[in-house]
Parts: C-alpha cells; structure tokens; sequence
C-alpha cells in the first residue's frame, strides 16, 4: 500500500509542474498592441499560433484533471 502511495504522490507532483508550466505558457485574451499590426501576421502564421494555443489548452485541461483525480485518490488512501 506504501508503493501505492509513493506513486500516486509522484504522478501527483508531476502532473501539477505540468498544469503550472502549460498555465505560465498560455498567452493572454487581451491582443494589446498585436491588434494594430494584426494584417501583418501571414495565414500559416495564425493557424501555426492557434495550433500551438490549442495544444497548450489540452494539456492544462488533461494535466488538472489527472491532479483533481490522483488529489482524490492520494487522501483516500491515506
């Protein structure tokens, strides 16, 4: 039950770096002064961008659903 535990706990602190550093990454909502020089940016580059974002946005929602379940299982076991 202590190797249960162990790992749990370890999947738990990797899984929370990995929400931390998929957070910190993510671009704001406000386009700032992006906005004025926007038809500038090529097509690729928008899609490369939105690509980017939207990975970025399925990681933070994988990484904080597998830290809400191993918090879970991490206080039943102990």
């Amino acid at each position: 039950m202590n190797a249960i535990k162990i790992i749990c706990t370890i999947i738990l602190v990797i899984s929370s770096v990995i929400t931390i550093v998929s957070v910190l990454m993510q671009s704001g909502e406000s386009s700032g002064l992006g906005a004025i020089a926007g038809g500038a940016e090529s097509f690729l580059g928008k899609t490369k961008a939105k690509k980017y974002e939207s990975t970025l946005a399925l990681a933070t929602k994988v990484s904080t659903c597998v830290f809400i379940v191993m918090s879970l299982i991490v206080a039943a076991i102990s």
